[in-house]
C-alpha cells in the first residue's frame, strides 16, 4: 500500500474508490483477470466499516463488523484462503431484555413475556418470516405490494398490525439493533427486502445458526489487510476522491493524491458518501436522489472490559437488549480463553444521535450504569473501556449501512445498482444477499468487478 502524490495523471484500466471489502474485493477480481488498476481509499488505513483494535492487555476487539454466520459464504472462503481463524459467539445461559424499565431472562429465541404477548411475537415472526420472501431481491420495487409497503414506515405498519405494547417494543428493539435506526425512519418494503437477504428476522438476530455465530480471532479487519497485501501498491491511502469526470473515451478522478485516468471506474463507498463526490456530467436525478436520501445508521460502539467474565458465573449468556438506556443492545465479547472479561455494547439510533455529542467519560459513566443495572453491581468495576462513534467517523458517515426511507425504493431502486456511463456501484448497500453486512460488500464488489470485465471485453 503507497501512501503517495502523484505529480501527474497515473493511466490505468480501472479505478476502485474505497478499500473496504467491497472495493478490495472487486479490485481483486479485476487483478486476477489481468486488469491494470488503482484502489483510492481516503482513509490512512484498508477496511472500511471493520476496524480491529489490539488491546494492551493482547486481545484483539473488533469496533466495527465483528460476526460470521451461516451462508455467508464469501467471508468463509476468505477465511479459509487466508489461514484466519475463528470461535463461536459465547451464548451459554441466559439473555437479559428489559422492556419499559422491568428486567426479564429468557433463553432460546422467544423472550418471556405474559401469554398475550408472547403469542403476539410468535405471529410477527411468522408473518414478517412470510412476507419477507415475497420480496424479489434483485429487484424489491416489483414486488406486489411494494407500493403499498414501500409507502410506509416499520413503525406505521407496526401500529395497525401489532396489538400488544410489549411486543411493539420487541420489534422496535430487533430495528434498532440490526439497523442503528428507528423504525419510524426505515421503509417497510425495504425493512421486508434486508430481511430476506439474511435469510429472515431470526437469522439476523440470533447467535447460534445465526448473524452472530462466530468471531474472527484476529478481527475481521484482517480480511482488508490480507486482501490489500495481494494488491500491494496498487492500493494508495490518504487519497479522497473529490470528482469523477466522464467523456466519451474514458474517465479522469480527481482526489488528493493527484488525477488518474482509467476507462471505468467502481466506487465502492456507501450511498451517503457517494453523494459528496463531484460528477460531470451530474448523475441522473434518480443516482442522485438515492444517493441523497439514504443515511447512515447511527451507533457508538462500546467495548468494557473486566478481570473476568463474571456474568457467566451468574448463568448469563452477556446477551442483553433493552428500550431504555444508552445500551440497546450487548454480547459478551471476551476473548475465547476467557483471561478477561468484556461485553461489547451498541449504543444505536436515537440515543447514539444524543450521546454522539456526550464526552467518552460521560458515555462511559452512563453505559457503565446501565451494564449494573442489567447484569449486576460487579459491572460497575471495569478494568478498561474504548468505544467508536461512527456517525462521527468522517469516511463512514454512520454505521452498520444506509436504510432506505419510505417511497425511495420504489422511485429510485432501479438506479442502486445501474452503472452510469463508465461508473460503476459497489458496496454492500448494493448487494442482493446479506445487505448491510461484510458478506454482501463482497458480493457487490465482484458483481461490479464482473460488469467491467464485461465492459472490457474480458468477461
Amino acid at each position: 500500500m503507497l501512501n503517495r502524490a502523484v505529480s501527474s495523471p497515473s493511466r490505468s484500466d480501472v479505478v476502485v474508490v474505497g478499500a473496504g471489502l467491497a472495493g478490495l474485493a472487486a479490485a481483486r477480481t479485476l487483478k486476477d483477470h489481468g486488469v491494470g488498476l488503482v484502489v483510492l481509499e481516503a482513509r490512512n488505513r484498508v477496511g472500511g466499516r471493520t476496524l480491529s483494535q489490539t488491546m494492551p492487555s493482547g486481545e484483539t476487539i473488533d469496533l466495527g463488523a465483528q460476526w460470521i454466520g451461516p451462508t455467508q459464504n464469501r467471508v468463509a472462503a476468505l477465511t479459509r484462503e487466508f489461514g484466519l481463524q475463528t470461535f463461536n459467539q459465547y451464548s451459554t445461559g441466559a439473555k437479559i431484555m428489559s422492556v419499559e424499565g422491568k428486567i426479564s431472562t429468557y433463553k432460546g429465541s422467544i423472550p418471556s413475556l405474559p401469554l398475550l404477548s408472547l403469542m403476539s411475537l410468535a405471529r410477527l415472526i411468522k408473518r414478517l418470516e412470510a412476507m419477507c420472501r415475497e420480496v424479489p431481491l434483485d429487484a424489491p420495487y416489483t414486488a406486489t405490494r411494494a407500493a403499498e409497503w414501500d409507502g410506509m414506515t416499520v413503525e406505521s405498519w407496526k401500529r395497525t398490525s401489532v396489538f400488544t405494547r410489549k411486543t411493539r417494543s420487541v420489534l422496535d428493539m430487533a430495528v434498532r439493533a440490526i439497523f442503528c435506526a428507528e423504525p419510524g425512519e426505515i421503509s417497510f418494503l425495504y425493512f421486508l427486502f434486508y430481511l430476506h437477504s439474511a435469510g429472515g428476522l431470526l437469522m439476523l438476530t440470533e447467535v447460534d445458526r445465526g448473524a452472530q455465530q462466530a468471531r474472527f480471532t484476529t478481527g475481521t479487519q484482517m480480511l482488508s489487510l490480507r486482501l490489500a497485501g495481494l494488491l500491494g501498491e496498487e492500493v494508495i491511502l490518504n487519497a479522497s476522491v473529490r470528482a469523477i469526470v466522464q467523456a466519451q473515451d474514458g474517465i479522469l478522478i480527481r482526489s488528493d493524491t493527484g488525477e488518474y485516468e482509467a476507462q471505468y471506474v467502481i466506487v465502492a463507498v456507501p450511498p451517503a458518501l457517494a453523494a459528496r463526490i463531484r460528477y460531470e456530467p451530474p448523475l441522473p436525478a434518480g443516482r442522485d436522489q438515492l444517493a441523497q436520501r439514504m443515511p447512515m445508521g447511527s451507533v457508538i460502539k462500546c467495548v468494557v472490559f473486566y478481570e473476568r467474565p463474571f456474568w457467566r458465573d451468574q448463568g448469563f449468556s452477556g446477551e442483553a437488549i433493552s428500550d431504555t438506556g444508552p445500551v440497546a443492545f450487548a454480547f459478551d465479547d471476551s476473548p475465547e480463553d476467557a483471561s478477561r472479561g468484556a461485553l461489547v455494547v451498541f449504543i444505536a439510533a436515537n440515543a447514539a444521535r444524543r450521546w454522539g455529542v456526550r464526552s467518552a467519560e460521560e458515555r462511559k459513566a452512563a453505559v457503565i450504569q446501565e451494564l449494573a443495572r442489567l447484569f449486576g453491581p460487579k459491572a460497575t468495576l471495569p478494568t478498561d473501556y474504548v468505544d467508536k462513534d461512527w456517525a462521527s467517523d468522517p469516511w463512514s458517515l454512520g454505521c452498520p449501512v444506509g436504510p432506505m426511507p419510505p417511497g425511495l425504493l420504489t422511485a429510485s431502486g432501479a438506479a442502486l445498482r445501474a452503472p452510469v456511463g463508465r461508473i460503476h456501484w459497489a458496496g454492500t448497500e448494493t448487494a442482493t444477499v446479506w445487505n448491510g453486512y461484510m458478506e454482501g460488500a463482497i458480493e457487490s464488489g465482484e458483481r461490479a468487478a464482473q460488469e467491467v470485465l464485461a465492459a472490457l471485453g474480458r468477461g
